[in-house]
């Protein structure tokens, strides 16, 4: 009995913990009367613990705009996030627009998984009425598009992605989610930190996010190249990661 404990008790803190790329703008939405100076944080965490990790500078990070994409990594002030090194910028929104914002981190060493992991990270604002091209790929290595419109949500909607690598779809991918959020929320237990859900065979999952807030949603895949390590070359696990805000519904 006490070696069956002590098994369990080794598995199930395992089941916690999974990895987040986190781009939180400060709302999905802007509308007029809103501050347009757009705030956003990036850090590396386990969102629904609020345990953070460094976020060393970030290899990129950019926004896609009407067919243009800028770079905006000179932006990027060194912040603490979680306790955590992290990241922070100032975006002029200046016009209508949509915005999908992009940040590809440097290779995290997993030692315990012994492989590296990138997390290709995105996020996207609408602004003073703009929507056309919520649904277009940005061209990432790895990314979920969305099938869903990823802004003006109730909590409960259904959300839509899918999962693409090398811009084709991918097959049966396990998407793992969770919330951040901005209240005092705690999972019951370690099974409910990260919900799991597979994509189908043509790469689109389905999920219906329960309370309001930034929810993440990770497309994890195995890489088709490999990275050394002391001499050594590494497995790199991918995730594709877009994190959707969704709102509570006005009481009468």
């Amino acid at each position: 009995m006490r070696f069956f404990i002590l098994i369990l008790s080794c598995l199930l803190p395992s089941l916690a913990f999974a990895h987040f790329g986190m781009l939180i703008p400060a709302s999905s939405m802007v509308v007029q009367g809103d501050d347009t100076s757009l705030e956003l944080d990036l850090s590396f965490s386990h969102p629904f613990e609020k345990r953070g990790m460094d976020l060393p500078r970030p290899l990129s990070f950019s926004v896609y705009r009407g067919g243009q994409i800028q770079d905006l990594l000179p932006s990027l002030v060194q912040t603490r996030i979680m306790h955590a090194a992290g990241w922070s910028a100032f975006y002029p929104i200046g016009r209508p627009g949509l915005m999908q914002f992009v940040m590809e981190p440097q290779p995290y060493w997993e030692g315990g998984e012994d492989r590296y992991i990138i997390h290709y990270t995105k996020a996207v604002v609408s602004a003073f009425g703009e929507e056309q091209g919520w649904e277009l790929p940005v061209g990432l290595k790895t990314e979920i598009v969305p099938l869903s419109r990823p802004y003006g949500l109730y909590a409960g909607n259904l959300f839509q992605g899918r999962v693409l690598m090398d811009g084709k779809p991918v097959p049966f991918a396990e998407v793992e989610i969770e919330p951040w959020p901005s209240d005092n929320l705690k999972p019951l237990n370690d099974y409910m930190v990260a919900q799991v859900v597979r994509a189908d065979g043509a790469g689109v999952f389905s999920y219906a996010a329960p309370t309001s807030g930034w929810w993440g949603f990770a497309a994890l895949s195995k890489a088709d190249f490999e990275l050394e390590r002391q001499g050594q070359m590494k497995p790199v696990e991918l995730g594709a990661v877009i994190w959707v805000e969704f709102h509570s519904f006005p009481k009468p």
